[in-house]
């Protein structure tokens, strides 16, 4: 919804793309998609016109206020607040957010998902990821697994999170075992 209501010649920012999925959903906005994964920046590249780069989201190389608005599954604008263990911490908060901001965090509250995540579980957790390659001689399927930062959310904190980065919540909610907030920066 949040793309679909953009309006045409909006110029965005995607930053964690993964494949580059919501590139496809509104065809009449420009978005630069990003993620750390050079594999995953392939995928999303295939998606014409847009744009897609590899880059580290706590080290954006984009101009301040260049994007009329931002999407970001991984809260790139806020992990300046709950930054992975051993990792710098970027003063960026909403630099790159001229307009609008729509952020989706994991959250806490999973209980009935297969996770199983709830109150009173740890916030700051390592997921597994696991990565599946095909073996090409006998068609044997292999997987090596990685894991992952994640800092899940528990209920207002996104919202709170925003108001620390120097932005303003205009709408939020719970949906699919995430919280979401369409933010905009406070002048």
């Amino acid at each position: 919804r949040f793309l679909q209501e953009l309006p045409p010649g909006s110029v965005g920012l995607d930053v964690g793309c993964g494949n580059g999925k919501y590139l496809t959903v509104n065809p009449n906005v420009f978005i630069v998609a990003s993620d750390r994964s050079v594999n995953l920046v392939k995928f999303a590249s295939q998606h014409c016109p847009h744009a897609s780069v590899v880059a580290d989201n706590l080290s954006l190389p984009h101009p301040s206020s260049s994007f009329d608005f931002v999407i970001s599954a991984i809260a790139a604008i806020l992990e300046t607040l709950h930054p992975p263990p051993e990792t710098e911490q970027n003063p960026s908060n909403f630099k790159h957010v001229g307009g609008k901001a729509l952020i989706y965090v994991w959250a806490l509250e999973q209980k009935t998902s297969r996770r199983g995540w709830d109150e009173g579980d740890e916030q700051d957790v390592m997921v597994p990821w696991v990565m599946k390659t095909k073996s090409t001689q006998l068609g044997n399927e292999n997987s090596e697994t990685f894991h992952r930062y994640y800092h899940l959310y528990r209920q207002g904190e996104l919202e709170g999170d925003v108001a620390e980065a120097g932005g303003r919540v205009v709408e939020s909610g719970y949906e699919k075992d995430n919280w979401w907030a369409i933010a905009v920066r406070n002048k």
